[in-house]
């Protein structure tokens, strides 16, 4: 039977207080819309249709080309959103009603409702949850036999039907057929003077048709966002959930509550993660690696055992055994291999560096090929811009760089080729030669008190 989904996301947000459309806000690093289309997917809901209003053009360009549109210029209500899709409603199946801000759905539910709904074989079935404090949401009213009477909503509820606990998620399963008739026939008059999609359920069992009550046991699936501090709720309890998972999977995460972990990060089993590390975007660890507190790692794929002590790893990879940090900074293209030392304060962007190789400490390594087991000493920099260009130095396996050297590129360190500490290299050096670029020494006796600079003690 077919699936489709018609995710409302229309919303200015007013109380989110941003110039940002609120669907777009972020949740551990993809827009809430994206959290549900993502959920959808994974339900084997391949088709979707989102309804943008409020920022529409922005909205639209954040979706892949897969995923259709439908316009609701003006607000008025869920019924009227749904409504404006309804050129795009499937003819026969099943449709599901979504909301884009309500990002902690998961799959599984998805999953179960659809499943009640077409077991039961419903027309309509609506996904509700018990909360403590229901203010805000509709009520679902039931009958002496617990069938659904009707939903009501906070500002049409008395204050009987206020105390109910029971609410509605605003999640909704349709079979396809008795959406496209109840629709049209749904009227604003209520007290929002709105059109209300829940008036669609009492219009479809108006026409002797059977309406579900698929109850959710984890309230949090169905929390959705309109403030900056429910916002921060929702990343709170997603954050638990991604942590979850990976200490499932075989993750020692040391304080997952102060952890940064985005969803599509990949982490092996036995890796160990310390409070203060962020770990972004399309990040993929190994197994048995350390990564060490305030360590950030964005779209970066790291190998096996690695270590990473205190240090900023962004859009580059890292070979096993190799052991970054503390404070090492690894910009975007740079790719690090097997067994390799990149010690404190060492900067490398848009470079190779080969098997074995270090560079211990207080070193930069721009746009340069560094072979295997290559030394580098303190304080090297590869002096890779002219002002204009960027130009590329090679050092070939089994060279050495003393520490304070400079490495002008273009330039090429041939294989054993060794640098003088010290040397500001505008050559390329030979196999196995060494390479000593700096002026003599010269002392010149008595220089300083003929300046008069010599102090004495009084002074």
């Amino acid at each position: 039977m077919k699936l489709q989904a018609i995710i409302l996301a229309a919303g200015a947000g007013t109380r989110m207080k941003s110039k940002l459309p609120k669907v777009l806000h972020k949740v551990c690093g993809e827009s809430m819309l994206q959290h549900v289309i993502h959920a959808a997917d994974q339900a084997n809901i391949k088709e979707c249709v989102v309804v943008v209003g409020h920022g529409a053009e922005e909205v639209k360009n954040s979706l892949t080309e897969n995923i259709k549109t439908a316009m609701q210029k003006e607000r008025l209500g869920t019924g009227h959103a749904v409504m404006m899709a309804y050129d795009q409603l499937i003819t026969e199946g099943t449709v599901l009603i979504l909301n884009g801000d309500g990002p902690l759905i998961t799959e599984e539910t998805l999953k179960e409702l659809v499943v009640y709904h077409q077991k039961e074989k419903y027309s309509a079935t609506v996904l509700t949850a018990d909360l403590e404090n229901p203010y805000g949401y509709g009520r679902i009213v039931r009958g002496v036999d617990r069938e659904l009477v009707k939903i009501v909503e906070e500002k049409d509820a008395s204050e009987e039907q206020k105390s109910i606990k029971e609410i509605n998620s605003g999640l909704y399963c349709f079979d396809a057929k008795a959406l496209r008739e109840a629709l049209p026939r749904i009227t604003k008059e209520n007290a929002q003077g709105e059109y209300y999609l829940t008036d669609a359920l009492s219009i479809i069992a108006a026409m002797g048709k059977s309406i579900g009550v698929y109850k959710t046991k984890d309230y949090e699936d169905i929390m959705a966002v309109n403030s900056k501090s429910q916002l921060a709720q929702v990343e709170t309890i997603m954050r638990r959930r991604i942590a979850e998972k990976h200490m499932e999977e075989g993750v020692t995460i040391i304080h997952p509550s102060h952890t940064y972990i985005e969803k599509k990060v990949q982490i092996g089993r036995d890796t160990i993660i310390y409070p203060g590390a962020v770990l972004s975007g399309t990040t993929m660890i190994g197994e048995d690696c350390v990564i060490g507190g305030n360590t950030r790692i964005e779209d970066a794929k790291i190998g096996d055992a690695v270590t990473i002590h205190d240090s900023t790893i962004i859009k580059s990879t890292v070979g096993e055994h190799t052991t970054i940090g503390p404070y090492a900074y690894l910009r975007p293209g740079s790719n690090i291999g097997k067994h390799v030392k990149i010690g404190d304060f060492v900067e490398v962007k848009n470079s190779t560096i080969g098997d074995y190789s270090k560079a211990s400490h207080l070193a930069y390594i721009g746009d340069a090929e560094v072979g295997a087991h290559v030394n580098i000493g303190c304080g090297v920099v590869f002096v890779n811009y002219d002002g204009k260009n960027k130009h590329k130095a090679v050092v070939h396996d089994h060279a050495f760089i003393g520490s304070n050297s400079n490495l002008i590129a273009p330039v090429v360190v041939e294989e054993h080729g060794y640098v003088a500490s010290g040397s500001t290299i505008t050559k390329s050096v030979e196999k196995g030669a060494l390479a000593i670029a700096r002026s003599h020494q010269q002392n010149k006796a008595g220089w300083v008190q003929r300046k008069g600079l010599l102090k004495t003690k009084e002074e």
